[in-house]
């Protein structure tokens, strides 16, 4: 194991779920505020990104545990492909968004689009941030028939 490559995978990966989770909270306050232009109304704007980030900051909290066992699946097993960190993603996202219904019928909620995309979105970010390089930090093995 590179202890180098080790540490900069863990800071990329820590930076990933940061700026993930940011792309998420403003995704979601953006839909809220109807995407308010900084020249029309700065005033709604800059609330639109305190509540992007105030939105992050609960989410990465509500998200934390899921995220890291993931995470952690991913880096051990090397998966680098942006299907299973979109998937990922987008399964937090639900799981989240569908904890909080108190489940009086079995119809979908409203808004599950809106928390899939963000759980997308997030998983996007994620993937171009750290995702592309899990398990580049793991000796890579040697193959059986070598002489």
């Amino acid at each position: 194991m590179d202890g180098t490559k080790f540490l900069v995978q863990l800071l990329k990966i820590v930076c990933g779920f940061i700026f993930g989770l940011i792309a998420c909270g403003l995704f979601l306050a953006w839909g809220f505020f109807q995407s308010v232009h900084p020249g029309e109304n700065p005033v709604a704007f800059g609330a639109m990104v305190g509540t992007g980030l105030v939105s992050a900051s609960a989410v990465g909290a509500a998200a934390l545990v899921p995220a890291s066992v993931l995470i952690a699946v991913a880096e051990f097993a090397r998966l680098k492909g942006i299907v299973f960190h979109l998937a990922a993603g987008g399964g937090i996202a639900f799981l989240l968004w569908t904890l909080g219904s108190a489940g009086q019928n079995s119809d979908i909620r409203p808004g599950s689009v809106i928390a899939l995309a963000a759980g997308f979105l997030a998983g996007l970010v994620y993937w171009a941030i750290a995702g592309r390089t899990s398990g580049c930090w793991q000796p890579r093995k040697q193959a059986e028939n070598q002489p």
